[in-house]
C-alpha cells in the first residue's frame, strides 16, 4: 500500500527557478511529523550536515546537532543513518562519543547496528603500487592534502584551488598506463578522490534500506555533491524523496540552501512533534 508520505506538501512560496526541472522548494517540517515511524532518514556530511571547511579535519559538530540527531534515532526507532565519503572511523571521531548507523566510504563500509564497529566491508584495498603512483601526485603542489582510506585514495585541493587541473590531468595520466585496473575516479567538492569501481553511496542505500530497522520505511536523503546523485536517481525506486544543499540538483524534491538550513530543519521536526 502506498505511504500517505506521497502526499507530504512542498512549500507553498514561489521562487525563481534556474531550470525548469529543478525544483526549488523545501519540505513543511509539521507534514512529516506524523510520519517519523515510517521514514527512514539518510544524510549526508560534509557541505550538508556540517559546513565545509578548509581541511577535512578542520570539521566540527555545532552545538545542538548531536541532540537533535540523538532525538530523531529515538523518534525513527533507529531509522537515521548517515551516509557519507567518509570512513567509519573519521565518522565516530567526528560525533563522537555519538555512534550512528552509516554507509561510508562510498558503499564501501556499512554500520548497521551501533553495537558494531562495521557489519560488511565491500571493497578491498587499493593496490599499493597504485596508491604509491597516486599519493605522488600530492607533490604537485603545497596544500594538496592526502588521505588514504585503503580501499580508496583522496587528493583534497581546497587549499590549492589552483592545482585542480593538473590533478585531474595526472590522475587520467596513470588511468591510461592501467586500463584495466578496476578503479573509479569521483570529483568531488576540492576533492578527487579514486576508489575501486562496483560500490557507489547508492549501492550502500540499497544494502542499508534491506535491513531493519530501515526496511519497508520511506527514506528522506538530503546530500550536496556530486558523488550523492547515485542516491539521488534511486530515490525514486524506493518511493523516497531526495533534497539538495548549495546546489539546485536535477532531479530531486527540493533544495535547502545551506547545511545550517538543514540542521534547522531537522530541529523543526523535533519542534514541531513537541507541539
Amino acid at each position: 500500500m502506498k505511504s500517505d508520505l506521497a502526499e507530504i506538501p512542498l512549500s507553498d512560496e514561489p521562487t525563481i527557478r534556474d531550470d525548469e526541472d529543478t525544483p526549488e522548494t523545501v519540505p513543511v517540517p509539521h507534514a512529516l511529523v506524523p510520519h517519523l515511524g515510517e521514514t527512514a532518514i539518510l544524510l549526508d556530511i560534509d557541505g550538508t550536515l556540517l559546513d565545509l571547511m578548509p581541511t577535512p579535519r578542520e570539521v566540527w559538530v555545532p552545538p545542538g546537532l548531536s541532540d537533535t540527531l540523538n532525538r530523531l534515532v529515538e523518534r525513527t526507532s533507529g531509522a537515521l543513518a548517515l551516509v557519507s565519503g567518509r570512513s567509519l572511523n573519521d565518522i565516530d571521531l567526528i560525533f563522537a562519543p555519538d555512534v550512528y548507523r552509516a554507509v561510508a566510504g562510498h558503499g564501501a563500509e556499512m554500520r548497521l547496528s551501533l553495537d558494531s564497529e562495521a557489519d560488511d566491508v565491500h571493497a578491498p584495498p587499493l593496490d599499493k603500487e597504485l596508491k604509491r603512483r597516486l599519493a605522488a601526485i600530492a607533490k604537485l603542489s603545497p596544500g594538496i592534502l592526502l588521505e588514504d582510506k585503503g580501499y580508496s585514495l583522496a587528493l583534497h585541493y581546497r587549499l590549492a584551488p589552483h592545482a585542480e587541473k593538473a590533478i585531474y590531468e595526472a590522475v587520467s595520466l596513470i588511468r591510461a598506463d592501467l586500463p584495466n585496473a578496476p578503479i573509479e575516479v569521483l570529483p568531488g567538492k576540492f576533492v578527487c578522490e579514486i576508489k575501486h569501481s562496483g560500490f557507489t553511496k547508492a549501492s550502500g542505500v540499497r544494502e542499508l534500506m534491506k535491513h531493519e530497522p530501515f526496511k519497508g520505511r520511506r527514506p528522506i536523503f538530503i546530500g550536496d555533491d556530486v558523488t550523492d546523485e547515485t542516491v539521488f536517481a534511486i530515490m525514486p525506486d524506493m518511493d523516497g524523496l531526495a533534497f539538495s544543499v548549495g546546489r539546485r540538483a536535477i532531479g530531486v524534491n527540493g533544495h535547502f540552501d545551506a547545511p545550517s538550513d538543514v540542521r534547522e530543519f531537522l530541529a523543526h521536526l523535533l519542534d514541531e512533534a513537541r507541539a
